[in-house]
């Protein structure tokens, strides 16, 4: 990525990373949110990104008990971006009330939830909580890590690896998968979606989706919403 970002002859692009998971020796993962880690991951961030600021922090999940580190954390990504280390600062995966209380320290610009066909669920409380606080939504999943391309069969299902996670995902397996393999099929008949995004306008509100393939550069600079935001996650 440092290598990409140095090379690149046009714009420079924004940089976006994120913190609050850590790695063990022995691969294992956890959350972790105290202010020493977090300014460690900052400062291990600017170094093998070679970048004198990261344009948008944010925390990777909300602490598994909800407690007194969210405040603590969200404190932390505030003085980074009053120090200059990064310019905006956002969240992944919390809700609306942990938005809220973050609120209360330092605004939040982004946040980035899964978003698809199937998980709807932000559409209740998070979306129209975001849209009237004027903070920007970048997407992930938006095809169900998969699931929604069509490509996505039961045979291959099947043959997903063991160390593959989608393989003990609940949406590729039963009861959810038929329905889930149904609502493709019917996506695939729809001559509204059979060539996906091409000739979809710039997304309403504060929420960023995935640009179409068929969309130039020169198309997505133009109609980039003029607020941070960013593609989602293709994934």
């Amino acid at each position: 990525m440092a290598r990409a970002v140095q090379q690149w002859k046009g714009p420079r692009p924004y940089v976006f990373t994120k913190c609050g998971m850590r790695w063990d020796k022995n691969g294992r993962v956890s959350k972790v949110h105290s202010p020493e880690s977090i300014r460690q991951e900052c400062a291990d961030s600017l170094r093998r990104l070679r970048v004198d600021v990261i344009d948008l922090y944010q925390i990777h999940w909300p602490p598994e008990d909800n407690g007194p580190a969210l405040e603590e954390s969200w404190q932390t990504m505030a003085a980074l971006q009053k120090e200059g280390k990064v310019r905006w600062i956002g969240v992944s995966n919390y809700d609306a009330s942990q938005l809220q209380r973050c609120e209360k320290i330092a605004p939040v610009t982004s946040l980035q939830p899964p978003y698809s066909l199937i998980r709807r669920q932000i559409e209740n409380e998070i979306l129209p909580h975001c849209e009237r606080r004027g903070i920007g939504v970048i997407v992930y999943s938006p095809m169900a890590s998969g699931l929604l391309t069509g490509a996505m069969t039961r045979e291959r299902i099947a043959k997903l690896p063991e160390d593959d996670w989608r393989k003990n995902s609940p949406e590729l397996r039963e009861p959810r998968l038929s329905k889930n393999l149904e609502l493709v099929e019917r996506l695939k008949k729809s001559p509204r979606v059979t060539r996906p995004f091409q000739a979809r306008s710039p997304s309403p509100g504060p929420c960023a989706f995935p640009p179409s393939p068929a969309q130039s550069s020169e198309h997505a600079m133009r109609n980039r919403p003029k607020k941070l935001c960013a593609p989602a996650k293709s994934s």
